[in-house]
């Protein structure tokens, strides 16, 4: 009964006090808010970029043709292994049966002059043959035109669709659809343009041209393309299940032996997303730096106006002790007043937080309304450690406070 009725003077003396103790709050709601605001805004970026992200790699594994080393540092031959042909790509394919994206892709070549009329590229453009999936898989937007047709993949049509800055370089100010362009002698009608990606991959996508895989295969003339098997699983937690489902589908395919290892590479693509974890936990430890400075102050400032209101209410301090309060019990009323103060701001600040994060991620183009769960808990757990903090020494000094000369205190 005796912390219930501290817990309610405590409430008592916050009401008489009400600007001070507003004021006190709104300092610790400043803390609260740039540390939550500041962590709500990095976790709707987080979720934007790995929204976007998911679309260029990072939730895939890509299955390739080992690459024949030769001998090895001493001397020893090490066994070459076949590459990936165009029928296993296909089979793999048609046998995956998780559900997946699947993108085939193979290099014809990367020193391609590619021509329209008696406009040109430089010798440095990239041919590639690629199945449907390749544009969504490596997030590849087509801008003009449309993706290749199953019939057009089938029967390995003479039709393309050429990167950003290919297309500018020969077409300039005139629309590319429909028009022939011509390249590694063989005349295609160019049916699609990329939107313009930039340097955000390895793959030079604005210096590129694609075709029907089957028409890349043909013109290799002959010569063994290296084949690319991209997987995209669109839940991630289903990533390692895939993987396993995958290497043993390939396997199969390659007629590999039990217990010799793989005759191809599968490799998960994380590097992206590595990046990004990196970057926001930098960017997560600078926000609570921050927010950290910011609530040291807010503490400072708490101590400093409960010490000021230990020395206003010395006499009442000498009142209660007079009829027997315990120091204990004088110690639990000035910490529980300083942690409701504390809980107050914190609350506020929490709010203030959520709305300024998700509006700074707003104003960056991001529509995602994010809920900091984690951050929210934290802020309160955080509110409770400064009240506790700054209010004990204070209420330390109430309790050891003399009754007699407490009473005398005007």
């Amino acid at each position: 009964m005796n912390l219930l009725e501290n817990i309610k003077e405590g409430l008592r003396s916050i009401k008489a006090n009400m600007l001070r103790s507003v004021l006190t709050s709104l300092i610790v709601a400043i803390g609260i808010t740039s540390l939550v605001g500041i962590l709500t805004a990095i976790d709707g970026i987080e979720y934007s970029v790995n929204s976007s992200l998911s679309s260029l790699g990072v939730n895939t594994f890509d299955i390739t043709s080992k690459r024949n080393r030769g001998s090895s540092a001493q001397g020893i031959s090490e066994k070459r292994y076949p590459q990936l042909t165009f029928s296993q790509t296909v089979r793999f394919a048609s046998d995956f049966r998780s559900e997946a994206t699947i993108c085939l892709a193979a290099d014809v070549t990367g020193i391609a002059e590619v021509k329209y009329l008696s406009k040109k590229t430089n010798p440095n453009v990239q041919v590639k043959g690629v199945n449907e999936e390749f544009f969504a898989l490596k997030g590849a937007d087509i801008e003009k035109g449309r993706n290749f047709s199953r019939i057009e993949m089938e029967y390995g049509s003479q039709v393309t669709v050429i990167g950003f800055k290919v297309a500018k370089t020969l077409f300039e100010n005139q629309d590319p659809i429909g028009k022939e362009i011509s390249f590694l002698g063989t005349k295609l009608r160019v049916i699609g343009v990329m939107k313009e990606k930039g340097d955000i991959s390895d793959d030079n996508y604005d210096n590129m041209v694609t075709v029907p895989l089957i028409k890349a295969n043909q013109m290799g003339k002959g010569r063994q393309l290296w084949y690319e098997i991209s997987v995209g699983i669109s839940d991630p937690t289903k990533m390692d299940y895939a993987m396993g489902e995958a290497t043993g589908i390939m396997r199969s395919i390659r007629r590999d032996e039990i217990g010799k290892p793989n005759s191809f590479d599968l490799e998960r693509s994380e590097s992206l997303a590595e990046e990004l974890e990196s970057i926001t936990s930098a960017l997560r430890i600078g926000g609570f730096g921050v927010g950290f400075i910011t609530l040291l102050g807010a503490s400072i400032a708490l101590m400093n106006i409960m010490l000021v209101s230990v020395t206003e209410r010395t006499r009442e301090v000498g009142v209660r002790k007079a009829l027997g309060a315990t120091p204990l019990r004088i110690r639990q009323q000035f910490v529980i007043e300083a942690i409701v103060v504390c809980l107050l701001g914190g609350i506020a600040g929490i709010i203030l937080g959520i709305l300024i994060g998700n509006g700074i991620s707003s104003l960056i183009g991001i529509d995602k309304f994010v809920v900091p769960w984690l951050w929210m808990f934290m802020g309160m757990l955080i509110c409770v450690g400064v009240g506790l903090l700054s209010g004990y020494y204070p209420a330390h000094k109430a309790s050891k406070l003399d009754p007699i000369e407490s009473l005398r205190f005007e």
